[in-house]
């Protein structure tokens, strides 16, 4: 009987083989690798909720939670007296984040309806933002809860403030305005933003997923409202000077104008106007040239306002003194190739008459007695070719030539006011020289607290001199008796320069007046310019003198300034006499 092998127990009876026994090593490393995954997701969760959340509260907050911007209220500008002159006011603009906004056709028309705005203007906005869209600014509040009041979802709200001068276009060149976020954008405004602007705050909201806001987080950071800044202007001047010139512009078909009043004491610029001029609250379509702070940004050749700077070097020289004779030559004098002529051909004139009667001649004569050196220094001590600093913005130099480069001829017509350019306000400014005894003031358009010192540019005693000459030019037999103010004696000096474009003088003339009052104690400065006055008279005698007067009489009287010669003393030549003019 044969014997048959079983083979491994349990096969001979049908049952499946064992599973084969894992290594041990490797069972090790696979729950160790599942231990180090799990350790290391616990020590990440544990470092980002405990040791370092920032990430997850930033994710978080992006979609609940928005920063806004808390506005400061920006601080006013007030004239000398405490007038307002730029207030800010609040407004409200409306917002949304277009992919929260809920609106459809009937209610984007309903919403163009309350803001006054056309619903495709509306749509275009919406279409063209990404995140985020004002769909208006600066609103008054009265129409934000207009809007509203149409309880559309996702349309918010912020209030800002928007900027409102009281005085319109008759203020508007010296205070400028702001722009976007109440920032300023030209004169004072701009100058002063840190004193003006203050720092905005801001405070932190939640949001629901339509983009509302449904509660007040925090403060972050409260708004520092911007300080308050008083203007060295006085309100009642600044309308008058501005009248004025406005109906000398007009009357005279000019092309533009403007006229300074200086403090002589302190140096503040109590008005200062231009024409043309802009409304600063809606000036949307108004031209840049119109912006122009004309008396401090554009330069002019001033012609024979010059003169008194001339003859009152000569005179602190020793060159000359009141009563010297200069023979005028029949009003003509040749340099070279080129001739000097006077509008009224004289023969010998006296040094006062020569500023009397404008003489070109005369005075290119005096100039051309004095080394160009000493000569250009008496203008640059007066202001002239540097910045008047008067703290606007823009304010230029002018221009002034080194005495090196002066040909004969040059000084010659630089005497007169040719070859030199200026602005309206570094010419007032100049004249304080004559105006005190000698001094030159600082300008400033802030209020001053009482008298500024000046730096010394003519002995007194010449300042004096000039004052007595000014005035006869004013008087009978001068070039400006249309400058006369009733009960106050005056002093000043005419001057009309061709224009000078192309490299070439036209037939084009800025017609102008400086002057000064009470001239027996003098108080203030009052400076005309017109530019290219076409209604038949261009002389600064007949055009600007008579600006003068009336700025200057009520001026004075305004400012509680004593009268120093009797109320008729006003004496005009009689209807058809010469009135002698300067070229």
């Amino acid at each position: 009987m044969s014997r048959v092998s079983a083979g491994p127990a349990g096969l001979g009876r049908g049952k499946a083989p064992a599973a084969p026994a894992l290594p041990r090593l490797r069972a090790g490393m696979l729950f160790g690798a599942i231990g180090l995954a799990f350790a290391l997701l616990a020590g990440r969760s544990l470092y980002l909720q405990v040791v370092n959340n920032d990430f997850l509260q930033e994710r978080g907050a992006a979609r609940y939670s928005r920063e806004l911007e808390l506005p400061a209220h920006r601080g006013r500008i007030v004239d000398r007296n405490g007038e307002v002159l730029a207030v800010s006011t609040p407004v409200k603009s409306l917002w949304a984040f277009p992919g929260q906004l809920e609106v459809d056709d009937r209610s984007l028309d309903a919403l163009g309806r309350a803001l006054d705005v056309r619903p495709t203007a509306l749509r275009a906005r919406l279409a063209s933002a990404d995140e985020f869209v004002y769909l208006a600014r600066h609103v008054s509040p009265e129409v934000a809860e207009r809007a509203l009041a149409l309880r559309i979802k996702g349309l918010n709200d912020e209030t800002a403030f928007r900027r409102y001068y009281p005085g319109g276009e008759v203020t508007s060149h010296v205070l400028g305005f702001t722009g976007d976020r109440d920032a300023g954008q030209e004169g004072v405004e701009l100058a002063q933003q840190a004193w003006l602007a203050g720092q905005p705050g801001s405070r932190r909201v939640i949001i629901n997923r339509r983009g509302e806001v449904v509660e007040d987080v925090a403060a972050i950071r409260a708004p520092q409202e911007g300080r308050e800044l008083a203007l060295s202007l006085d309100t009642r001047l600044q309308y008058l000077a501005y009248r004025e010139l406005k109906a000398a512009v007009e009357a005279h078909r000019a092309k533009a104008g403007g006229l300074v009043v200086v403090d002589v004491r302190t140096g503040e610029i109590l008005a200062l106007a231009n024409w043309p001029s802009y409304n600063p609250n809606a000036r949307d379509r108004t031209a840049r040239d119109r912006m122009r702070n004309r008396a401090l940004t554009d330069v002019f050749e001033p012609g024979s306002t010059l003169k008194p700077f001339t003859v009152a070097a000569a005179l602190d020289a020793g060159a000359v003194r009141p009563d010297t004779l200069v023979a005028t030559g029949g009003g003509a004098l040749t340099i070279g190739p080129n001739t000097i002529h006077d509008a009224h051909p004289a023969g010998t004139l006296s040094v006062e008459q020569v500023i009397q009667k404008s003489s070109n001649v005369g005075v290119a004569k005096i100039a051309l007695g004095l080394p160009a050196e000493t000569m250009w220094r008496a203008l640059a001590d007066s202001g002239f070719g540097a910045a008047p600093r008067s703290g606007f913005p823009g304010e230029v130099a002018g221009r002034l030539r080194p005495a090196k480069s002066w040909k004969p001829i040059e000084q010659a017509t630089i005497s007169y006011g040719h070859g030199i350019s200026v602005t309206l306000l570094q010419l007032a400014r100049a004249y304080t020289v004559f105006a005190t005894d000698g001094e030159l003031k600082p300008v400033t358009l802030f209020r001053a607290n009482g008298e500024v010192a000046g730096r010394r540019v003519v002995q007194p005693a010449t300042a004096r001199t000039m004052r007595r000459m000014l005035e006869l030019a004013t008087r009978p037999g001068g070039t400006a008796p249309r400058a006369q103010v009733a009960g106050y004696r005056v002093a000043g000096k005419t001057g009309t320069a061709h224009k000078l474009e192309g490299g070439g003088y036209t037939n084009k003339y800025v017609s102008s007046f400086v002057g000064l009052a009470p001239a027996s104690d003098p108080r203030i400065v009052v400076a005309v310019m017109i530019d290219e006055p076409s209604a038949g008279q261009y002389y600064g005698g007949a055009v600007a003198a008579p600006v003068f007067s009336n700025v200057t009489g009520a001026a004075l009287r305004t400012l509680g300034v004593p009268t120093d010669a009797p109320v008729d003393n006003v004496i005009l030549p009689p209807d058809g006499a010469e009135v002698r003019e300067e070229t």
